[in-house]
């Protein structure tokens, strides 16, 4: 075991005195040696996007479990939850009127628990909130999403209002993360149950690009068509693709800080 650990983190200490691009190279060919074992050990790649939600849901339990053991809210960015609610909100009704199927359930679940994490922030929990430290302007990224969804959205036969409103949620939801890594390198130390949410997302974000990556390597490109024409099969994937590269970096520190046997995440200058 302590052979093991060793290993790991002498590994983990040569990635670190890389250069950027040489970082870069080593992520994307760990990505793309990730999605080639999740190729031959998932048989039924639908099952990566129920995990992927499953993972999402996850991260919101452990933010429950910070709010209701160590009753503060220090940490969590109030901004990123209320895109979250907005996000799924938004699918859900799509997936009501669109498509029913599990997905619903899951969005339903997720929406439930982060609507009562916003209700802790902001009236249980308020005197923790860090207010000063969350100060991503959250228009910076509602008002392009929108924009982006009126121009790029399905092609399917379903209602304007409906497809655009599905566009609109692919999008925001590949943003909703950055007023939590906002606010982390704001303060620069994350204390270990937010860090454990941040990383679950981004588990559930790379879980989520693998399924539409390896879904059209299986089909051949065909998934792209049944999607819809023009730009909108493009700008799913990647939707999917920026996410996971959102939250690349912080799950790197993340996995890092757990060799290192520390607690504590801390954040370096530039993450975010």
């Amino acid at each position: 075991m302590k052979g093991g650990k060793g290993a790991t983190h002498a590994v983990a200490t040569w990635v670190r005195r890389q250069p950027p691009k040489i970082k870069a190279f080593l992520a994307v060919v760990s990505g793309m040696s990730a999605l080639v074992l999740l190729r031959m050990i998932v048989h039924d790649h639908d099952n990566l996007f129920v995990a992927a939600e499953a993972v999402h849901s996850l991260g919101i339990s452990v933010l429950i479990y910070k709010l209701m053991k160590e009753k503060t809210c220090a940490g969590i960015s109030l901004k990123s939850q209320e895109l979250t609610a907005l996000f799924l909100a938004v699918r859900l009704y799509c997936s009501l009127v669109m498509e029913y199927d599990i997905h619903t359930i899951l969005d339903s679940a997720t929406l439930v628990t982060t609507l009562w994490v916003i209700y802790m922030i902001r009236f249980k929990l308020r005197s923790s909130y860090m207010d000063d430290k969350d100060n991503f302007a959250i228009y910076y990224v509602v008002i392009p999403c929108a924009l982006l969804s009126l121009a790029v959205h399905p092609t399917t036969h379903h209602f304007i209002v409906n497809r655009i409103g599905w566009a609109f949620c692919v999008y925001l939801e590949a943003v909703s993360v950055l007023p939590q890594l906002r606010l982390m390198q704001n303060t620069k130390i994350v204390e270990p149950f937010t860090a454990h949410y941040v990383f679950a997302l981004g588990v559930a974000r790379f879980l989520s690009c693998a399924h539409w990556v390896l879904q059209v390597m299986d089909t051949r490109g065909q998934l792209l068509t049944t999607l819809g024409y023009g730009f909108w099969p493009c700008m799913v994937l990647l939707s999917e693709i920026v996410q996971t590269f959102i939250l690349a970096d912080f799950c790197y520190y993340y996995v890092k800080s757990a060799v290192d046997g520390q607690l504590v995440l801390r954040l370096p200058s530039g993450v975010v």
